[in-house]
């Protein structure tokens, strides 16, 4: 079952225009078939193909598990144009995390990391902490839990670069399966009934290829993602919102 993700609603439109659509992409869902999740059985391209009624050209890729913006171009031309932004680094990605611990109040991670092929890529990511919590549920040998809500900016795109980097500094994003904590990830399915990634993209900013315009891109978390923060933020969410 692809957890957040309610079939019988239409994909939530965040943009578009004659060359690029948006998409607030839920936890759960894949962009598109991958040989590594046969047990998926809906994808983010058919979905928005069917209900635009034409075809659509992801030009980046959010993992399954994460949720937030996911840009289309909707020709093969304007996806060549906006795949080349995203290689020279001219496109700005923010993204949101709840992880474990309470982290600096900031921290550039440079941190290089290993593909399945061996090749080892530089990859940096910035981190601000946005708010720390502490919360009366006991865990391992200690009698309180600490998170944190981190916003996360990465000036490269390697593959799990924001879960790997987090787990890089010992403060992994909940619910990540497999560079996050299982006993953290275990806890908050057990306490909170909460079995997603806790990681949301929440904001890409570039320059539209065409009209040579600034776009900035904003996506509301999901309501899982919302939950969390309600649940271990309290009124603070209203402040970050």
């Amino acid at each position: 079952m692809n957890q957040g993700i309610n079939t019988t609603q239409p994909l939530s439109i965040l943009y578009q225009d004659t060359d690029l659509v948006a998409i607030n992409k839920p936890h759960g869902l894949l962009v598109h078939r991958s040989f590594i999740a046969s047990d998926a059985s809906e994808f983010a391209v058919q979905l928005l193909r069917d209900q635009l009624g034409q075809r659509v050209y992801p030009v980046h890729r959010l993992d399954r598990k994460t949720a937030g913006v996911l840009l289309f171009a909707l020709s093969e031309s304007m996806n060549s144009l906006m795949q080349q932004q995203f290689m020279e680094g001219a496109v700005h990605k923010t993204y949101l995390a709840i992880v474990r611990g309470h982290t600096p109040d900031e921290q550039a991670i440079d941190y290089p990391l290993r593909r399945d092929d061996g090749i080892v890529q530089d990859a940096f990511t910035q981190l601000k902490t946005l708010q720390r919590t502490e919360i009366p549920l006991p865990f391992g040998k200690h009698t309180t839990s600490r998170y944190s809500l981190v916003e996360l900016t990465p000036t490269t795109g390697r593959m799990h670069q924001l879960r790997k980097h987090m787990a890089h500094i010992l403060h992994p994003i909940i619910g990540d399966r497999p560079h996050g904590c299982n006993k953290q990830n275990k806890l908050f399915k057990d306490h909170f009934g909460m079995n997603t990634m806790l990681l949301h993209a929440q904001q890409i900013k570039f320059t539209h290829p065409v009209t040579s315009e600034p776009v900035t891109i904003t996506a509301p978390w999901q309501a899982e993602f919302g939950r969390m923060l309600g649940v271990l933020f309290g009124e603070e969410e209203q402040k970050i919102n």
